[in-house]
């Protein structure tokens, strides 16, 4: 930042200073050459031709350095089949035309023709009354007072416009660091959070900085609900996988003879808990993705043919908003409406029927069916990790509590209720609606 904005203010200070630099040595130059247009006016006012045909002055031009030899101020008419008349200034130099011309106006132009002394010289054609004669007045003087005056404003210029770089230069730099000095703490208190010396960023910041502040210490808070959340699920699977080992390895202890099927049911058992823990791992690693939303009704029409060739006798029937759209990923969403139509198909009469209802944040599918239903008091209960009501139909009792937690992962939540058209079981899945319409 500082080195773009020193080469900036190099940029717009040497074109500035160029622009400064032509407006003050073309005032200079033009009020020099004023000067010589004054002299040439009064020499021509001045002249007139005697009876020889010679031109003369009849009154002296005022400025006395016209009379000093090597003055630095010439004059000199010429014309041709005359001889020059030249000033005393000039001695015994003459001075030379530039290009010839045949025009009547003044010309105003640079000389090298005396070694070492540069001229800026006036000359103009004029015809004077009783002469037939194109007579050429010329006026010279030195660059000497000219070119030091715009060596002087120069040195000027560039002191001037080095010092302004220099102070615009500092001012940004200070600007810049003084703006960026906030990250710099930021920086130090990120460390400190690495080395568990803190574990936020506390400090008061500047308004420009504190929502980046804020964002950071959101991000924080996120990770550690991550941290523990997945100390709190490994906690839960090895408590989980435990019991069966625990089974497993006092059977093999004690050599029972039924050692082969404890084995295979207390390894299906595990199998079934690391599936659901797997499942609830999957749904956590998705859930902050942004692009993370599916359509409801595909869903619900793959899972329709799935659990229909399962439980052919069972009618389903679907309903509702087919443009519905969640913030849950496609896997998960199949995984929770498989679970709750495959209970419904399980444990109804054989009817199920589900409809989809969009609000204005969430949208809810009710999968109702014709069976028992589940008494009031043992509606909570149900969602713990393997309750089960019927034991005499084969199932894990864990469908309930993954689509509890996969829901809740999303910011949803599963609700039981009676069904007051089929006056069975009602299960109320809430989900949050996507805010960005998926493109077919």
């Amino acid at each position: 930042m500082i080195g773009i904005a020193a080469a900036w203010i190099i940029v717009l200070l040497l074109g500035g200073g160029v622009a400064l630099d032509r407006v003050l040595v073309n005032a200079v130059t033009r009020n020099f050459d004023n000067q010589l247009e004054y002299a040439l006016t009064a020499m021509i006012a001045s002249a007139e031709i005697d009876t020889t045909g010679e031109v003369f002055f009849n009154r002296p031009l005022g400025d006395q350095r016209f009379l000093e030899p090597n003055s630095g101020l010439y004059w000199q008419i010429s014309g041709v089949g005359h001889d020059d008349f030249t000033s005393r200034s000039l001695w015994d130099r003459t001075l030379e035309q530039a290009t010839p011309h045949d025009d009547l106006e003044t010309h105003l132009y640079d000389s090298d023709q005396f070694s070492g002394e540069g001229l800026r010289m006036a000359e103009r054609s004029v015809i004077l009354p009783d002469s037939e004669v194109k007579w050429t007045f010329q006026v010279a003087q030195s660059r000497e007072g000219l070119d030091a005056q715009v060596s002087e404003i120069r040195s000027i210029l560039v002191n001037s416009f080095l010092l302004l770089a220099l102070g615009l230069i500092g001012m940004a730099a200070l600007q810049t660091l003084y703006g960026l000095w906030p990250l710099r703490k930021i920086r130090k208190a990120i460390g400190e959070m690495r080395n568990g010396q803190q574990k936020r960023v506390s400090e008061p910041m500047p308004n420009e900085v504190t929502p980046m502040v804020d964002e950071l210490n959101e991000l924080l808070d996120h990770n550690e609900k991550q941290a523990e959340e997945a100390r709190r699920h490994a906690g839960n699977l090895a408590h989980a996988l435990k019991t069966p080992l625990t089974v497993i390895m006092n059977s093999a202890t004690a050599k029972a003879d039924d050692l082969a099927d404890t084995v295979i049911r207390e390894s299906g058992v595990m199998r079934r808990q690391v599936d659901h823990h797997l499942a609830r791992a999957r749904a956590v690693g998705r859930r902050g993705h942004a692009h993370s939303r599916s359509r409801v009704w595909p869903s619900l029409q793959a899972v329709e043919r799935a659990v229909g060739r399962l439980y052919k006798h069972v009618r389903i029937d679907i309903d509702g908003d087919q443009e519905a759209e969640v913030s849950v990923e496609r896997q998960d969403l199949d995984e929770m409406i498989g679970n709750l139509v495959e209970n419904a198909a399980k444990y109804g009469g054989g009817s199920v029927f589900v409809t989809v209802e969009t609000g204005d944040e969430f949208v809810e599918l009710l999968i109702e069916d014709d069976g028992m239903g589940i008494p009031a008091e043992e509606r909570q209960r149900i969602f713990d990790r393997g309750a089960r009501l019927d034991t005499g139909k084969p199932g894990t009792g864990l469908g309930l509590a993954i689509v509890r937690d996969v829901a809740e992962i999303y910011q949803g939540n599963v609700l039981l209720e009676e069904s007051e058209d089929l006056g069975g079981l009602m299960v109320r899945l809430c989900l949050p609606k996507s805010q960005v319409q998926l493109t077919s």
